[in-house]
């Protein structure tokens, strides 16, 4: 949906709430869920769709013009326009473990970029005229992966390709898409810090080269080719769990010129340091995801696990911990259970009027984890929690 026009904003949620590796899959969950939310929200005004397409599903599109023009009237019937696709999850995201997984193939592939260009052709296809498209993408890696810098200049090399496909692409077609890569937990970009000095040091110089190479252009447009196209995905769930404060952490990519291609807004779980808040958490350790752990002791140190049933067996390493934070996407407005409450807090007015001002074009709600939640406050139905989630994201946007 249209937020504001001047500057432009969209608002969507994402489908990978809806279990779905196919695109037949993909469309069922657009008319028999995203319609019914499109009722709920904003049934008088033509509603955005953040899609989730995995490289099964881009397969099926990419091979089938029939399929895409299809989706095209599914949209004009349901008066869905889709602005954004995560392609983070290149396959299985549902009914079964997920885990470190989600991040093959990551960006030292070349199956990774070949996959994206793909998104970005289907994309192009259904994007209305005047409107930027965005997709997200892995953080580069998971960090045990990387043994080397060689790895960093792999993934600034397949960046750069597919920065130099994007910029072909609006040639083409007339449609701008960019790509952000979301920094997270426990991978190769996992703090801004980390993220600004991969793009300062590697991308915009190794990356660039790719670009001039196969633009044959010269090194300035290679570099404004490489800011237009690619950027951060910024999960305001993934922020919080750095203790990093969303507004900074905004402000600064912004200050080094690193284009915020989409903001996921997304709330982690938090607890505290003791140990009834510590066994509160256990029956969020489910086996479908990674659920990272983050603590902060009272002298300001960061302990972290890559998952939360490794902290939990941590005794040791979780002593004198003060505040636990947890990679569980809650719903934006959980309002707590016991000794649990999120990262909602670090959404401050003063962070969604920088939203407003410019900071991006796209806005998502990424709350993806409805069908693990624990039954006692898992909601009923998720429709309808979609719904609650967008009136929460208005009331504060």
């Amino acid at each position: 949906m249209i937020v504001q026009h001047k500057p432009p904003l969209h608002l969507t949620y994402c489908l990978n709430i809806h279990p779905g590796e196919s695109w037949a899959e993909n469309l069922a969950a657009i008319r028999e869920k995203a319609a019914r939310v499109h009722l709920f929200v904003e049934p008088e005004e033509w509603f955005g769709l953040g899609l989730r397409l995995s490289a099964q599903a881009a397969a099926d599109l990419a091979g089938d013009a029939a399929l895409r023009s299809q989706a095209l009237d599914v949209f004009a019937e349901h008066e869905l326009y889709p602005f954004s696709v995560n392609a983070f999850p290149y396959g299985q995201f549902h009914a079964g473990p997920v885990k470190e997984n989600v991040y093959a193939p990551d960006w030292r592939s070349a199956a990774r970029r070949d996959y994206t260009m793909q998104v970005a052709d289907i994309l192009a296809g259904w994007l209305p005229p005047g409107v930027d498209g965005s997709i997200s993408t892995v953080p580069g890696s998971f960090k045990e992966w990387i043994t080397g810098p060689e790895d960093a200049t792999a993934m600034a090399e397949n960046l750069g390709a597919v920065a130099a496909y994007l910029a072909a692409l609006q040639e083409d077609t007339g449609r701008e898409i960019h790509l952000g890569l979301e920094p997270e937990p426990s991978c190769f970009l996992e703090t801004t810090a980390e993220a600004v000095a991969f793009f300062r040091d590697v991308l915009w110089t190794e990356g660039a080269d790719a670009v001039r190479k196969i633009r044959g252009c010269e090194a300035n447009e290679a570099g404004e080719i490489l800011r237009k196209h690619i950027g951060v995905c910024f999960d305001t769930c993934h922020v919080a769990l750095q203790f990093e404060d969303p507004l900074e952490a905004l402000r600064t990519y912004r200050s080094e010129g690193i284009r915020i291609s989409k903001v996921q807004l997304s709330a982690a779980l938090m607890t505290g340091g003791g140990a009834d808040c510590w066994d509160a958490l256990r029956p969020f350790a489910e086996g479908v995801y990674l659920h990272q752990v983050k603590a902060r002791t009272a002298a300001g140190e960061i302990r972290s696990w890559t998952d939360l049933p490794l902290a939990l067996a941590d005794d040791a390493g979780r002593g004198g911990s003060e505040e636990a934070r947890v990679h569980f996407h809650v719903p934006l407005f959980f309002q707590g259970n016991g000794p649990l409450a999120s990262t909602v807090s670090t959404l401050t007015p003063d962070f969604f009027r920088e939203l407003r001002r410019g900071a991006t074009s796209h806005v998502e709600i990424e709350t993806y984890t409805f069908d693990v939640l624990p039954p006692e406050i898992r909601p009923a139905d998720v429709v309808r929690s979609v719904a609650r989630e967008f009136a929460w994201v208005e009331e504060h946007l």
